[in-house]
């Protein structure tokens, strides 16, 4: 086999790869978040996820397309990738030049700064790499991801059971709220059917992330849930 006919049959082991990922994600969203999802992941980050990502790490578990935050002023934010793995939340944004020198006001401009301040002041670490690398310097892009990832976690990692999409919003909430939560408040606040909650805690309860506000209680008692101090994302 040939090395172009190795990169071709790599290059469609990673489009079904990214194919399969997104269409689980779109299973677990709804409303705003799904629309984001099916209307904002385009060419820029298809081609994050499939040419630099995936050649790089070998698989897209922890990683999240359009992430959704609620910032300060309760208003809904998307992050292009956010790679949710203890105890680091990691933000990656693609920037196009046209769309960030040329298309935005300069409102937009000031609000994308304090955007990216918030997000650090809430404990995320930000990279951002520009479509041009993405498309011109793959190899150079692909090595970044590996430093990152080797410097602050010591390698890339085995595919494991991470946090689900739908897990992961609801540990944002937990940690959000900053107090004890039911599953019966999780459920309100997210507008999702309450025996499904429960379960979905339970599984982050087995995982780690979230523990018993009661250190009597067990895993069929919880009453209320705090995020775990031995596990965040």
């Amino acid at each position: 086999m040939s090395v172009d006919q190795r990169r071709m049959q790599h290059s469609d082991a990673a489009q079904e790869s990214h194919k399969l990922w997104i269409e689980e994600h779109l299973k677990r969203r709804k409303g705003e978040e799904k629309r984001r999802l099916e209307e904002g992941h385009q060419y820029a980050e298809q081609l994050f996820a499939t040419q630099i990502w995936l050649p790089a790490v070998g698989h897209l578990e922890y990683l999240h397309p359009e992430y959704a935050l609620t910032d300060f002023r309760d208003k809904q934010r998307f992050l292009d990738f956010a790679y949710i793995r203890p105890p680091y939340r990691i933000c990656f944004e693609i920037d196009g030049y046209s769309s960030h020198a040329q298309q935005i006001s300069r409102r937009s401009f000031a609000d994308g700064l304090m955007r990216q301040n918030q997000l650090i002041l809430d404990d995320w670490l930000v990279f951002r790499f520009a479509v041009d690398d993405l498309e011109q310097q793959q190899r150079r892009c692909q090595q970044m991801i590996l430093h990152i990832l080797g410097k602050l976690y010591g390698g890339i990692p085995k595919q494991s059971t991470p946090l689900t999409p739908r897990e992961a919003q609801m540990y944002q909430l937990i940690v959000e709220l900053g107090a004890p939560v039911t599953p019966g408040m999780v459920a309100e606040r997210l507008g999702m059917e309450h025996t499904y909650v429960r379960k979905l805690l339970r599984s982050m309860f087995t995982k780690g992330y979230i523990v018993s506000a009661s250190k009597r209680a067990s895993n069929q008692r919880i009453r209320y849930y705090l995020p775990s101090e031995k596990k965040r994302i």
